[in-house]
Formats: structure tokens, C-alpha cells, sequence
């Protein structure tokens, strides 16, 4: 049997302004090179191997690499039946605002101080972020994940003088966020701007609000968007009219976000509740 040819496709989502790289790589080795940039690898099939201050990695299924700007490595298959590779490059910019995001304070960029990573949590967090920023357009979805993702990697695994600032009690806050998802669900909504709605930092906008309703803004506004195209589908509306109507970028984007939640599709459900059907 053949094996599959190498491949390398490279994303720009241009909201967040970050790269991404999904390759597969089965003779093709990287050279000793280096990038004014972060590396955020995971290695999703295969073994990969790199050199890193002289020192032989070795990356399995699942495996985290995680490497600051400047330093010098290298990449290559560890196995003649290649690897296939997840990658995200945060700028210094994107790092650093993260960081004030979880401590509230300015601070100079963050160090990863492991460049080996087994950790399945941080591994699926990585995943998930990968295949959103590629095929998701949802911009808060996107924002969210893209931050608390980062944020977890840095407190997890990088070097920050200072720690998370406690969260309080925001009540009033968090009743206004809910109030602005609700009367702007059929609406493009970004976490920046929620965030400033209520006066809150986005990073702990998300922590407050996950704590105190038990899901983030983005799962809640996905909740609301069902519920309202449950309403409308009630009322004998097209389908894929209701799926544009309450904010979803697609019909086929609807169908898979009400089965998960409802348990139907939009035409089962509509079965159910249509007189006449």
C-alpha cells in the first residue's frame, strides 16, 4: 500500500491574527532554525523526534511541544511512518496580553519552562483550540478558547512572577452579561467587547462567568440561540432561514449544535412539534 504524500496547510484566522500549521511529515526533517514567535505543537498521529539545546526529545501520540521565541530546534519524523503535526504560533503580543489577563498586572513575556509536555488535558485543550480557529466562526467561541487555552498553558507550564487575581462576587456583572448574549444572540459577538459591556477583564469575565452560571459565555450563547430556533421552528419557520435568523453562520452549523444539545436535528424536532407533520 502507498502511503499518503506529505502535507502542510498554514491558517491565518484573522480575527485573533495568530497562524496555524496542520502537516503530515514523513521524510521531511526541519533544518536548526528558530521564530520571533511561540510554538504550540502537538503531535497528533505518530512519533516525532527534535533537538533542542542540545538535547534529543522524543514526542509521542498526543504530546505537547512548547517552545519560546528564539530558541533553536529542529523536527523530524522518529519513524518511517511519519507524523502528523497540530501547531499554533502566538506572537509575544498575544503571550503577554494573556498574562495580564491572569494576573491583572503588566508583566515582561512568559517562559515556557518545559519543552516536553504529557498531559492529556492540556493535549485535548490544544486540540480543540487547533480545530476551532480552522473551522469555527464564531467569534467568541474562538476568543474564549484561544484565551483560557493560553492561559492554561502558562500557568501550568511557564514562568509568571505573579499568580491569578481571586475571584469576587459579580453578580450585577454577570446578570449583564447574560442580558447582552440574550438580546444579541442573532448578532457576531466578540468577548472583547462583552467583556467592556460589563466592565470586566475578558479573561476574568470568562472565570466569573463560568463559576457563577456553569458554562462559559460562549456554551451559554449557544443555549440561547437553540432555544430561540425552537421557538421559531414552533412558528413554521424554514429551517434554513431560522439557522441565519438566530446567529449561526450555516444551516448544517445549526443541525449540529441542536442534535448535541436537544438530542434531534431541527427537521426531527420540527416532527415533534408541528401541527401537521
Amino acid at each position: 500500500m502507498a502511503r499518503a504524500e506529505e502535507q502542510r496547510k498554514f491558517f491565518h484566522h484573522r480575527e485573533l491574527d495568530i497562524e496555524l500549521l496542520h502537516a503530515y511529515h514523513v521524510d521531511f526533517a526541519y533544518p536548526p532554525h528558530s521564530h520571533d514567535h511561540y510554538v504550540l505543537g502537538l503531535i497528533e498521529r505518530g512519533v516525532q523526534s527534535f533537538t533542542y539545546r542540545r538535547n534529543k526529545y522524543i514526542t509521542p501520540p498526543h504530546g505537547l511541544i512548547l517552545l519560546n521565541p528564539g530558541e533553536v530546534h529542529t523536527g523530524e519524523p522518529a519513524t518511517s511512518n511519519g507524523f502528523i503535526l497540530r501547531s499554533l504560533y502566538p506572537t509575544v503580543g498575544h503571550m503577554e496580553t494573556a498574562v495580564y489577563e491572569i494576573t491583572g498586572r503588566h508583566q515582561p513575556m512568559p517562559i515556557f519552562t518545559q519543552v516536553r509536555v504529557d498531559d492529556p488535558a492540556s493535549a485535548h485543550a490544544l486540540f480543540t483550540l487547533h480545530r476551532l480557529l480552522i473551522a469555527n466562526p464564531c467569534p467568541l467561541t474562538c476568543e474564549s478558547a484561544f484565551l483560557t487555552t493560553l492561559a492554561h498553558l502558562i500557568g501550568h507550564y511557564a514562568h509568571t512572577p505573579s499568580q491569578k487575581s481571586p475571584i469576587g462576587r459579580e453578580h450585577w456583572a454577570i446578570q449583564q452579561a447574560k442580558s447582552y448574549l440574550e438580546t444579541r444572540f442573532h448578532q457576531p459577538i466578540r468577548l472583547n467587547d462583552l467583556a467592556t459591556h460589563v466592565a470586566l477583564s475578558p479573561y476574568y469575565l470568562l472565570r466569573a462567568f463560568h463559576e457563577a452560571v456553569g458554562m462559559p459565555p460562549h456554551a451559554y450563547l449557544q443555549d440561547v440561540r437553540i432555544r430561540q430556533a425552537q421557538h421559531l421552528i414552533k412558528q413554521n419557520k424554514p429551517i434554513a432561514d431560522i439557522a441565519f435568523a438566530v446567529g449561526f453562520s450555516s444551516q448544517s452549523h445549526l443541525t449540529r449544535c441542536f442534535k448535541r444539545i436537544v438530542g434531534l436535528t431541527p427537521g426531527q424536532y420540527a416532527r415533534h412539534v408541528q401541527p401537521n407533520k
